[in-house]
């Protein structure tokens, strides 16, 4: 599973113009990793000047990223959990690219003075403030970047043309399928979607009767009263 999340997160860099590299490509088993393969991918977009400053946000899709020269990755799948602030401290692993020992050698092998330290993770808490401490904590440990699985997918659905062939790209042909039949929506399809949705209408008060009665309409007969 953890080759398929590289590959969707190889992809997404790509298609945003990035130069992807995988360091490794043998699984560390039975020991700790070392710093230098604490990193799944590594990644250059040489359109991006090496100066520009990194986004302040940490939640970064394709706007961010066109801000971003070089970077350095660690993904972590994990589908069906979401990342808190508890969570995250009691998984090391998770930011441990992001320590010196890594970055120093990863920026070496990436020819970058400076990269930025991005995560790929599954999903945050819904939560605002459970999110924000999620985030802070991160921040706290040197990430300088999160992408989450379901923005990046959308954004990767967006991009795709359904009269093209990506032949090149298992992902992206089969995504391009799903889209052609229906079975897949672009984020931009599904933020349409949900402004055409209509609210729901408050229900109409009961008629007292103190009401005054609608014009043409009969009062109560003789027998009623």
């Amino acid at each position: 599973m953890a080759s398929v999340n590289e590959w969707i997160v190889r992809d997404y860099l790509e298609t945003l113009g990035f130069l992807v590299r995988q360091p490794r490509k043998y699984q560390v088993v039975a020991r700790s990793k070392g710093p230098h393969e604490e990193v799944d991918l590594l990644a250059v977009n040489p359109q991006v000047k090496p100066t520009t400053p990194f986004p302040e946000e940490m939640l970064w899709g394709a706007r961010e990223l066109a801000q971003v020269h070089g970077l350095i990755t660690t993904v972590r799948g994990w589908h069906s959990e979401k990342f808190t602030a508890a969570m995250l401290a009691s998984s090391p692993d998770v930011y441990r690219f992001a320590e010196p020992d890594s970055v120093r050698s990863a920026a070496a092998e990436l020819g970058v003075g400076n990269p930025a330290k991005v995560l790929c993770m599954a999903d945050l808490p819904a939560d605002a403030d459970q999110r924000k401490d999620a985030l802070e904590f991160l921040r706290s440990r040197g990430i300088d970047g999160v992408i989450l699985f379901r923005p990046m997918l959308l954004e990767l659905a967006e991009r795709i043309d359904v009269k093209k062939t990506y032949e090149k790209s298992d992902l992206l042909q089969i995504m391009r399928i799903l889209k052609n039949y229906g079975l897949l929506r672009s984020g931009q399809m599904d933020l349409f979607r949900q402004t055409r949705r209509r609210r729901p209408s408050a229900p109409k008060p009961e008629r007292t009767d103190e009401d005054p009665l609608p014009d043409g309409a009969d009062g109560p007969s003789e027998s009623e009263s």
